[in-house]
């Protein structure tokens, strides 16, 4: 059998659309999208190298991507470099990163706002056209026409924008998407010729949710998940009274608590919702929290191996994998969300993926054994 191509990375001048490498010699490279944020990408080059062609890496300016299998598996813009020792390491971070260096300078999104019973997928891609339209600002990314049935904004209260905030956009879009029923968005990337000279720079967005539930995919012990994921059990963390605290100041400040009584000692934990207005919004956030963190034991992460029971580039941000997880310590079986994840492409023995979970709409945990 003839051993599929190595993941080539490439970098392009963010303004000019140059193409600057066709193929980076990355070592240590790691990669991967996150639900509702941007993802990263960690790699180290020869300091040789980087002197000889130093925009390469130029932060600020320069695209990277990962190719795997003749598709473009991720992109993004690199934002640190840094000589360490005899390496040259740099990190990057895709799309919607960008958004955390750009503010509103004009108010409302360039007189795009303010919004009343706003569907938030409209407010996004506003915050995107105000963005992309000013001088040196375009990275072309293009936002998806998903509509939703989530509102924003009252007629009593629009949601604003003003210039005289501190609020990065990327802030704005967090607020959009930061409640129970909001769209979910992720950062995606393709060729968009056969040529692959040109790049789709993409924002999906998801409405009631990103993703799908997966009856072809499995994530197993014993068939690719191949180390033994630690389930801690954090009573730090736990709580079954949430007080969830949204927008306003002092006593005008939002505010929603969601508690139970459950046998247990109570404990409680503030939830942050900043930008939040809508009380039900934020008690329906409350609630949501509450409930994750009742749950003691979770199987949040696991590392995995290219199978044919969940081939690599299969699975999708969002999508629920049945897993199944039987070990010395704990029996599991249950849906669990995908959040991100990181390829490592370069691992002895062949490329692994580390996958962040959540729950799903339903799930069983059994006890971990004494």
């Amino acid at each position: 059998m003839t051993a599929p191509p190595p993941d080539r990375v490439l970098t392009q001048h963010a303004l000019t659309g140059a193409w600057q490498s066709l193929a980076l010699p990355v070592q240590d490279l790691e990669y991967g999208p996150e639900l509702n944020g941007p993802g990263s990408l960690t790699g180290r080059l020869s300091p040789r190298l980087v002197a000889q062609n130093p925009t390469f890496l130029d932060p600020g300016t320069t695209f990277v991507y990962v190719e795997s299998a003749g598709q473009l598996r991720w992109g993004g813009l690199i934002w640190h470099a840094e000589p360490k020792g005899q390496d040259y390491v740099f990190e990057a971070a895709s799309w919607s990163s960008y958004l955390e260096h750009r503010y509103d300078l004009d108010g409302n999104f360039g007189g795009r706002g303010p919004y009343t019973n706003t569907d938030p997928c409209k407010i996004i891609r506003d915050v995107w056209d105000y963005a992309q339209s000013v001088a040196d600002g375009n990275l072309g990314v293009v936002v998806d026409s998903t509509a939703s049935a989530a509102k924003t904004g009252t007629t009593a209260e629009p949601y604003r924008s003003g210039w005289w905030d501190s609020k990065t956009l990327g802030s704005h879009i967090d607020d959009l998407v930061s409640g129970e029923a909001t769209p979910d968005y992720t950062c995606d990337v393709a060729w968009s010729n056969a040529e692959k000279t040109a790049v789709t720079r993409r924002i999906r967005l998801g409405w009631p949710r990103l993703g799908a539930r997966r009856t072809d995919l499995t994530f197993a012990s014993g068939v690719n998940i191949i180390d033994d994921p630690s389930i801690p059990l954090k009573g730090d963390e736990y709580a079954q009274v949430v007080i969830g605290m949204g927008e306003g100041e002092g006593s005008a400040k939002r505010r929603a608590v969601s508690a139970v009584r459950n046998g247990r000692l109570r404990l409680e934990h503030v939830a942050d919702y900043p930008g939040v207005k809508a009380t039900d919004v934020i008690a329906a956030s409350a609630a949501q929290e509450r409930t994750r963190r009742q749950s003691l034991g979770t199987v949040d992460q696991i590392t995995i191996r290219n199978t044919p029971s969940a081939p690599f580039g299969s699975w999708q941000v969002g999508d629920d994998i049945y897993v199944r997880i039987h070990n010395a310590w704990v029996d599991y079986v249950g849906w669990r969300r995908i959040t991100g994840w990181t390829i490592h492409p370069g691992t002895q023995g062949g490329p692994q993926a580390t996958i962040d979970l959540q729950p799903a709409d339903a799930f069983t945990f059994a006890a971990v054994r004494p």
